[in-house]
């Protein structure tokens, strides 16, 4: 008698039900339905601020790739992440992935915190982000109306600006880009 085919994580996260996104953190699987309304007008304006500028060069330098909810393989299959917003110098990655994984580290993530997933973004992720590399790791939280941005500083984070509710603030790696913050909750 053969032993029970068991799913691997990956293969679980692939069959999730529609509406769910799944991520595989440190060998476990996440689950999260999709974001509320603060959530996602948070992550719609920094997205349509970020892109334009340093995306699309409109009103900015361009260069980047700035991305909504990409599936990040830091390990292809094993290690996974999903973060809110995404970005990558396009001399990094001259292309965008035909597929759904992508394979190079971001230059810069952003997390929209919410109550469901504000610790796992903060102890789970932000620490994953570190050691693999990520150089700018933003977190966004649209109830506290805040914006903590760190910068990557030999394998561990270091909080290089932090603002809340109406402040305009220009902020590495983005910063030829006045954003204000207001846009975010507003």
């Amino acid at each position: 008698m053969q032993p029970a085919y068991k799913q691997t994580l990956y293969e679980q996260l692939e069959v999730l039900a529609e509406g769910l996104t799944g991520e595989i953190l440190n060998g476990q699987l996440h689950t999260q339905p999709r974001p509320a309304g603060p959530h996602m007008r948070a992550e719609t304006e920094l997205n349509i601020d970020i892109g334009s500028a340093y995306g699309r060069g409109r009103g900015g330098p361009g260069g980047w790739w700035i991305l909504v909810e990409p599936e990040v393989h830091f390990v292809r299959d094993q290690e996974v992440a999903v973060p809110d917003l995404a970005g990558w110098r396009k001399e990094r990655m001259p292309d965008i992935p035909e597929g759904h994984r992508f394979e190079v580290v971001p230059d810069w993530i952003c997390e929209i915190l919410s109550p469901s997933t504000a610790s796992k973004d903060r102890e789970v992720k932000m620490p994953i982000y570190a050691h693999y590399g990520v150089a700018y790791a933003w977190l966004v939280d649209p109830k506290r109306q805040t914006l903590e941005a760190y910068g990557r500083d030999g394998g561990h984070w270091r909080l290089i600006a932090e603002a809340s509710g109406t402040a305009t603030l220009a902020v590495a790696p983005f910063d030829a880009l006045r954003l204000d913050l207001s846009n975010l909750w507003s």
